[in-house]
C-alpha cells in the first residue's frame, strides 16, 4: 500500500452539483472540474439516467469491454475520485451501481450516462494536488500518491 497525507488542515471546499435532464454527466462533471481548477476531489452521486455506459477492465487485454443500458436506471451509487492527469487536467475515476425496472443492479467502470430527470453530486476538494499517472503496459492510470 502506498499513502500520503493531504490533510493539511484547511477546510475542504464542497460543492453540490444538480445536473438536469439530458446532460451526460461524466462529461458535465469533468467540465466543473476544469473550470473551478479542482485537482484532488471525492466524488458520490445519485440520481437517474436514461442511458449509461459502464465497464469492466479486462486484465489479459489490458482494456475496457463497455455495457451499454439503453433503458432508464436509478444510480444507486456512483463513486469515484477527481485527480490532475498527465495533461494536467482532471481526471475522474467513477464507478457506478445502477438500479433497473426489475430491481436487479449492473455495475462497473463509469463511462457515461444521459441524465434523466437529475444527478444530486457531492464533489468534495482535497486540500493537497492528486495526480494520476499512466501505468506502463497497463492501459490506465492510478493515482501516485508520492507525486507532487
Amino acid at each position: 500500500m502506498k499513502s500520503r497525507e493531504i490533510s493539511s488542515g484547511t477546510t475542504d471546499r464542497m460543492f453540490v452539483l444538480i445536473l438536469e435532464k439530458d446532460e451526460e454527466a461524466f462529461t458535465a462533471i469533468t467540465r466543473f472540474a476544469a473550470e473551478n481548477a479542482i485537482t484532488g476531489a471525492s466524488i458520490t452521486a445519485i440520481g437517474a439516467f436514461s442511458a449509461a455506459t459502464i465497464a469492466w477492465f479486462d486484465m489479459a487485454e489490458k482494456a475496457y469491454v463497455n455495457t451499454v443500458l439503453a433503458e432508464q436506471s436509478e444510480v444507486l451509487s456512483l463513486l469515484g475520485d477527481v485527480a490532475e492527469g498527465d495533461d494536467g487536467k482532471p481526471s475522474l475515476h467513477l464507478h457506478a451501481v445502477l438500479g433497473l425496472k426489475d430491481c436487479t443492479t449492473r455495475g462497473g467502470h463509469f463511462i457515461s450516462g444521459t441524465v434523466n430527470p437529475t444527478l444530486e453530486v457531492i464533489l468534495t476538494e482535497t486540500p493537497a494536488v492528486l495526480r494520476r499517472r499512466k501505468q506502463p503496459g497497463m492501459g490506465f492510470a492510478l493515482i501516485d500518491p508520492g507525486a507532487a
